[in-house]
């Protein structure tokens, strides 16, 4: 990179950054990834309430409308991410996680005193309308107030704390009537906006707006007092500048085609290797072992095993690299997904909507099914949720975030997340269908997936650990490798 093009170096140690600060920051904005994660599982424990032949008659599902109540929050999540589009950019990422909170305290309040299918469905649909705004201005709000040493642990607690709120809905469902459950879950949305109230809005997104003043207050709120802010300030303010209204003929440029390009097909990759439809239907996988487990033990135990998996990601995200840990979980996904392919081959497939299928109602256990293989389903399904819960999940959702230039960040977010969660509701939908050929075929399909999502890695996805936001819209800027001086990158590195 030409002298004259470079950033300004850091020509003195910055100081010492505190994160206390910083943390506060994250953990009040991930409070609705909590309430994301809680919300996505929470048929889980409430349809068998509500398919059960002494069900309130108004709220009696069969299976149609219990398809509908799972799936319709992922379409509430699609147009979550649309309206994203449009908020991140216009009130800003902090305003929009807030703001996400108003569908889903309605939500809560809609299925908590329901009395009729109809306010389920519309309670359910606005609870995924939330997911998809907070989904799409969280990993963005947290990687724009995070520092390079940090953003990688950081950049995963939005998939550790919904892992965790899913964790917290399959162990609540144990003994908490679902009514209450629904009620529970407005807790998180109610505390995220309380603390958010005292937090500063992202410095980026400040100085994008001209406000040099607040911006230099929020990134020394966010550092802490020794820390001298002007490098950093004058490293952002020089990505600001080079900044304009996006235009569409500006989109067929490398720096932002190419970023956008990434983020949209690691969601969709994300998405396509199965992970939804395989934590909808895991029932049906652990109906085919001899392994006889109450579903809700099932479920608690697949919100342990992500959760393990997403921290084991937190604490390598920086010291292993993104793209190390993406090739591991591409290469745990992929064996595990052979494995259940090989071995549910010669395997019927009961439907998995219909409940007589999966539970003998006067013992209220599972039924035991045909074995395929004894514990190797029961095993290789755990290793596919470890595998994605350790990389594909958590990082995708960190990479988009760090890739995408700032100019188009707000409104790039927004379509990821509407691409991902309408590959979600089109492949939940189409499983219904693929699983009459046979629990192979699905599993064939997330096999070739999983072999693409290496090679994706492989040729597309930059590696970022270590870099600023700054150096990465650089890559993409200059084509060539990450040019901003080694100098500025090592002092910031030693402090």
């Amino acid at each position: 990179m030409a002298k004259d093009e470079e950033t300004p170096l850091l020509r003195q140690r910055p100081g010492k950054i505190q994160n206390a600060r910083l943390f506060l920051a994250v953990f009040s904005a991930v409070l609705g990834n909590f309430s994301f994660g809680y919300s996505m599982v929470y048929p889980s424990p409430v349809l068998p309430v509500l398919q059960a032949p002494d069900a309130d008659p108004r709220l009696k599902m069969d299976t149609p409308e219990a398809a509908l109540f799972g799936s319709i929050y992922t379409l509430g999540a699609a147009a979550g991410g649309l309206g994203a589009l449009l908020s991140n950019d216009m009130i800003g990422r902090k305003m929009s996680i807030m703001f996400s909170a108003v569908p889903s305290s309605i939500r809560y309040m809609l299925m908590g005193g329901a009395s009729n299918l109809l306010m389920l469905y519309v309670g359910r649909f606005l609870t995924g309308l939330a997911g998809g705004m907070t989904s799409a201005s969280i990993p963005v709000y947290i990687s724009e107030i995070s520092h390079k040493r940090v953003r990688g642990a950081l950049g995963s607690c939005p998939q550790i704390t919904s892992v965790a709120g899913a964790l917290t809905l399959y162990i609540l469902g144990l003994w908490v009537p679902w009514r209450w459950l629904a009620i529970a879950g407005g807790v998180p949305a109610v505390l995220m906006v309380t603390l958010l109230c005292c937090m500063p809005s992202s410095p980026r997104r400040l100085l994008s707006l001209g406000r040099e003043e607040k911006a230099e207050q929020a990134l020394r709120w966010l550092r802490g007092p020794d820390y001298d802010v002007n490098p950093e300030l004058s490293a952002i303010q020089h990505s600001v500048n080079l900044q304009s209204k996006v235009t569409f003929s500006q989109l067929a440029t490398p720096v932002y085609y190419k970023p956008i390009l990434i983020s949209v097909g690691m969601r969709f990759l994300q998405q396509m290797t199965g992970i939804t439809p395989i934590l909808i239907y895991l029932q049906t996988i652990f109906t085919k072992s001899k392994v006889s487990l109450s579903p809700e033990y099932d479920a608690a135990l697949v919100g342990v095993v992500r959760l393990f998996s997403v921290l084991v990601a937190a604490c390598l995200m920086d010291k292993a690299g993104r793209k190390a840990l993406l090739y591991t979980s591409s290469m745990l996904m992929f064996l595990s997904s052979l494995t259940l392919t090989i071995t549910s081959h010669t395997t019927p497939c009961p439907n998995p909507l219909n409940s007589t299928a999966l539970y003998d109602n006067s013992q209220n256990a599972l039924v035991s099914g045909t074995t395929g293989g004894g514990l190797i389903p029961v095993i290789s399904t755990m290793v596919f949720i470890l595998g994605e819960a350790m990389g594909w999940g958590p990082i995708t959702w960190l990479l988009m975030s760090e890739v995408l230039p700032l100019a188009a960040r707000g409104v790039a977010s927004g379509l990821c997340v509407t691409v991902s969660w309408l590959t979600a509701f089109a492949l939940t939908h189409a499983l219904t269908h693929l699983l009459d050929l046979g629990l192979y075929v699905p599993y064939l399909l997330f096999t070739v997936v999983c072999v693409l999502c290496l090679l994706f890695n492989a040729v597309c996805i930059p590696e970022t650990r270590g870099r600023s936001l700054e150096e990465i819209e650089n890559y993409f800027r200059t084509g060539r490798s990450f040019t901003f001086g080694s100098r500025s990158t090592s002092l910031l590195e030693s402090t």
